[in-house]
């Protein structure tokens, strides 16, 4: 009996443990959206924008390639339960809560951005991305359907550290 049993045993332990890693990976999310970067007499060029994500869209990686160069860095999703600590990354090498960067349409107060994302959920997406040199990019992104995060697209705008402006969209999944 007990051989009866260690063979049982040796042959459900490899099927627990592929059950297990299966189960225990996480899903990864991926989505693409476009914009263009333009203003002050210059022509307007293409942006590539590509995110992924291992909680559903709600936050990971997101990156910018414009003609001669990519940006990248985390994102996230603002909500009731983001710790207040957890937007510093966010605001690395730029004015805490982004009041230099006015933009009242839509809700964003740069007055009290970085308070208004810590007491009650926002429906926005925040990014900090950097390019191979240390130059900086911010975007923020309002989203089409905020349960989704970014799998339910999102529309916003990006800052380069010089000041220019590009227009984004978030491509729903």
């Amino acid at each position: 009996m007990f051989n009866h049993l260690s063979r049982r045993s040796a042959l459900a332990i490899p099927a627990i443990a592929v059950l297990a890693a299966v189960a225990g990976c996480a899903t990864t999310t991926t989505g693409m959206g476009g914009g263009d970067l333009g203003g002050g007499g210059d022509a307007e060029q293409p942006v590539l924008f590509d995110w992924q994500s291992g909680d559903g869209g709600l936050s990971g990686t997101l990156s910018a390639t414009l003609p001669k160069r990519t940006f990248v860095g985390p994102f996230a999703e603002i909500t009731l339960r983001t710790p207040r600590g957890n937007l510093a990354p966010f605001w690395a090498g730029w004015n805490e809560g982004w009041g230099d960067w006015p933009y009242s349409a839509d809700g964003w107060d740069s007055a009290s951005a970085s308070a208004q994302f810590t007491h009650w959920y926002s429906g926005k997406v925040v990014a900090n991305l950097r390019d191979e040199q240390g130059r900086a990019m911010r975007c923020r992104f309002d989203l089409a359907q905020a349960l989704k995060g970014l799998r339910g697209g999102a529309h916003g705008q990006c800052q380069l550290a010089g000041g220019k402006i590009l227009n984004a969209t978030i491509d729903k999944r």
